[in-house]
């Protein structure tokens, strides 16, 4: 799709008989980022970059309705295609082991994430990762929002990625955004000990044909799974992660307690009661479909 994209800006600016100088100068950038553009060697666009160079070369709009395909091949291939997924799914079920999930990430908090890892090519790069980011935290606030239930290791609140200002800014972002109807967050101690999904983060998609897909991460790889049976297995796996998980109520109350620094204070049921809990809502419900260790439950949005 770059080269594509660069293969309609030469067109339209030897069409509109423009040199590469004469476009950068008009668009504001140096002529050998026109080449790049032109030949897809460089990083990607921006997009108001793009909408500089479809206003300057009077493309009707092809240059920008072509940017949003450009702009998803700044991710790894193993990761479009849950990206597509998740843009439509009904229910999203999240357990985040290593960093807050991305659709509840602050901008600063996404920027200090982003700004490592082997497949960053560039600042420019890096902007255009923050910007995809938080254009899908939309989906949060739109007329078909998700009921999204994030579980969060401890470590996810403890481990200080940005520094103390940006942790500080994430968690209180996380109290907020669990105070909306559609969103609830769970926090799984450390004294939970060792469980199915340590190595990595597990999603499980809810689609709005009832089908289901789960998606598991690690730092450099990433598995989408489609098969129904091993879908199930993983679905099973959340719903006994988030069964040990702190109840809703408590977990805010761990994030505020690690963001206020007194954690010690924070009420902690113990890792037996947590267990029996558990137990308890996994005979219950056959194993899905849990409501979080007793917690609040998601109010449901009224219908129109």
């Amino acid at each position: 799709m770059a080269a594509l994209f660069g293969s309609r800006v030469r067109k339209l600016r030897t069409a509109a008989g423009l040199t590469q100088v004469e476009l950068g100068d008009m668009t504001h950038v140096v002529s050998t980022r026109i080449t790049q553009i032109e030949r897809a060697s460089g990083a990607k666009p921006t997009r108001e970059l793009t909408q500089a160079l479809d206003t300057a070369l009077v493309a009707d709009n092809l240059l920008i309705d072509l940017w949003p395909y450009v702009y998803r091949e700044t991710f790894p291939d193993w990761s479009r295609a849950f990206m597509g997924h998740a843009a439509r799914a009904a229910s999203i079920r999240e357990y985040a082991s290593h960093a807050v999930p991305g659709l509840l990430q602050t901008r600063e908090y996404a920027r200090a994430l982003l700004s490592v890892g082997r497949s960053l090519k560039s600042e420019e790069h890096l902007e255009e990762r923050i910007t995809a980011r938080m254009e899908r935290q939309e989906r949060l606030t739109g007329p078909d929002t998700p009921e999204l239930w994030a579980v969060l290791d401890e470590a996810v609140l403890r481990r200080p990625v940005g520094g103390p200002a940006v942790m500080r800014a994430q968690l209180n972002r996380l109290l907020e955004t669990a105070d909306e109807p559609h969103i609830t967050v769970q926090v799984l101690p450390f004294d939970q000990g060792e469980h199915d999904v340590m190595g990595g983060s597990l999603t499980v998609l809810g689609l709005p044909d009832g089908t289901e897909v789960a998606y598991t991460e690690g730092a450099h790889y990433g598995q989408l799974i489609e098969e129904p049976e091993e879908v199930r297995r993983f679905a099973v796996t959340y719903d006994q992660l988030r069964a040990v998980a702190l109840p809703p109520l408590m977990s805010l109350d761990m994030i505020r307690s690690v963001m206020e620094g007194n954690h010690r204070e924070a009420s902690v049921p113990s890792r037996s009661d947590r267990r029996r809990l558990a137990q308890e809502q996994l005979q219950q419900s056959g194993g899905r479909q849990l409501r979080g260790s007793g917690g609040r439950i998601p109010r449901r949005r009224p219908r129109p």
